[in-house]
């Protein structure tokens, strides 16, 4: 297995340029930042009882600025979203940053894609709640005619467009992947159909990747590289991973002031190499 670090990126705490080439020093393979636009002062909790959102969400950078910057001064170091909300973005916008960001790092983007859960935030972005999936399975299947064709055109309920030019192109062959958050029936038919890479959460159980394996091979995916989001510290955890043929663990770091956030780095840099 890989691993890489998942984190929140915003204007309190380490900088984006200092924490990706702290995080490729130290041996990690990846980056991944999150994205929220904003956050509604009246909003609707996840699930009963989750309280108040941490004040990080509240104050995340722009997932592509961030990486433009880890892109400048690393150079192997894989540059993710995890994930970025694509019903709330305009997609061709979206298709020219993966592919500018690709281009800037050399080609080592990797896309994270999810339907989000703050309802009133894909509200605000004329998003309808209700269809958010079914829209973002049009927009990921226009992603890649927008990466991969010379004229680019996609006809569909949701997005719609004439055949365009869109430029630059990726450089990874034939597009960035892109990995499915997620591990609802919806998601993870939108994975066998369209994703390139599974990005569920660290307390996805075991026997759930197993299946999730079996279930993708059976309809002809064999291979589909799983990413785990959000995994903590927890050797018997991970050591599960690998039972469930994980290919790649992140980290989350604690969102702290740079010196801290390098000791916490170093911490998990030390506790990788107890695994080995």
């Amino acid at each position: 297995m890989r691993f890489g670090i998942a984190a929140f990126v915003t204007d309190e705490g380490i900088g984006a340029a200092a924490l990706a080439a702290a995080v490729e020093e130290r041996g990690f393979h990846s980056l991944a930042v999150t994205e929220h636009s904003h956050i509604p002062v009246n909003y609707t909790p996840p699930y009963p009882g989750a309280g108040e959102l941490p004040r990080v969400y509240h104050r995340t950078l722009d997932p592509f600025v961030v990486l433009s910057a880890a892109a400048t001064v690393t150079r192997e170091l894989v540059l993710a979203t995890s994930v970025i909300l694509l019903p709330q973005r305009d997609v061709i916008h979206t298709a020219k940053q993966v592919a500018s960001l690709d281009l800037i790092s050399g080609g080592r983007v990797a896309l994270g894609v999810g339907v989000g859960w703050n309802r009133e935030e894909m509200s605000n972005h004329g998003t309808d709640p209700a269809t958010r999936g079914r829209k973002a399975n049009e927009q990921v299947a226009a992603l890649k005619l927008l990466w991969t064709e010379e004229q680019a055109e996609f006809h569909g309920r949701f997005v719609d467009f004439p055949p365009v030019f869109s430029w630059p192109k990726p450089v990874q062959i034939p597009h960035p992947p892109v990995y499915v958050a997620g591990e609802s029936p919806a998601a993870l038919d939108r994975l066998r159909l369209l994703g390139d890479g599974w990005l569920p959460q660290a307390a996805t159980p075991v026997a759930e990747l197993r299946r999730v394996r079996q279930w993708l091979s059976d309809h002809g995916r064999d291979a589909v590289p799983t990413m785990i989001w959000g995994a903590g510290r927890d050797e018997s955890m991970v050591n599960g991973y690998a039972e469930g043929q994980v290919d790649e663990v992140l980290f989350l770091l604690s969102h702290q002031p740079e010196s801290e956030t390098l000791r916490d780095l170093d911490e998990l840099a030390a506790f990788v190499t107890g695994l080995a």
